[in-house]
């Protein structure tokens, strides 16, 4: 799990980016707490083979990316 609540973008792009090309797991699961991270990721995600399902817990994400 990658924690990038508290963090401005592009951070938690970066360490979302850097886990998949060190070879993450079929699943990576990602907290954040801004609704443009959440976005970027996604796009992120998407351009490297993941789909990716959004949770909202009171204005906080769970994001699961799945290859």
């Amino acid at each position: 799990m990658i924690d990038t609540r508290g963090l401005s973008c592009p951070t938690p792009v970066f360490m979302v980016q850097q886990a998949i090309k060190s070879g993450a797991p079929a699943e990576l699961e990602v907290l954040c707490d801004a609704r443009v991270a959440v976005e970027n990721i996604t796009r992120l995600a998407g351009t490297m083979g993941y789909q990716v399902t959004v949770a909202d817990r009171d204005g906080e994400f769970k994001l699961t990316l799945r290859k």
